[in-house]
């Protein structure tokens, strides 16, 4: 891993993709999404601020445990004068996102407990398959395109 002395300020995209561990490519589009900024040289080239390591580091954390990268953007975005998140935002960060992950794992086990009870039934059917059609309640009237017309009709 290149080392990058005290002395500089800014980093290249190359030296925070090599920092990271990010590629180049996802850090232009975490810069497009507004989860990290750079400014330009007069030759247009991108500088970071060295924060953006922790930040970048922050998103990567958020992402690997399921964190959307939306929520990720609203979290950043809620940081006093945008500044980087440190470990106290992290921790307050993580166990608000604790509730939505536990929801998301219940979901999951739902799906998995459906999926193993769908094997071997064969039926492949989406009009009465409660795996590919959850909830329908007019499945037992008819297909949904000739219940489409009978709603506005009635």
């Amino acid at each position: 891993m290149p080392q990058i002395t005290k002395k500089i300020c800014e980093l290249t995209v190359g030296q925070l993709s090599a920092r990271s561990g990010a590629a180049v490519s996802a850090l232009h589009f975490y810069e497009t999404k507004g989860l990290i900024s750079s400014r330009r040289t007069s030759g247009n080239q991108r500088r970071y601020d060295r924060d953006a390591l922790r930040r970048v580091a922050f998103i990567r954390a958020a992402q690997r445990v399921g964190i959307p990268l939306a929520t990720i953007r609203e979290a950043l975005a809620g940081l006093p004068d945008g500044r980087t998140p440190n470990r106290a935002d992290w921790a307050r960060l993580s166990e608000a996102w604790r509730v939505e992950l536990d929801a998301r794992i219940a979901q999951l086990g739902k799906l998995r407990d459906s999926l193993e009870d769908c094997i071997g039934c064969g039926c492949l059917s989406l009009d009465r398959c409660a795996l590919s059609n959850p909830d329908d309640r007019f499945g037992s009237v008819g297909t949904g395109s000739m219940l489409y017309g009978q709603r506005d009709a009635g």
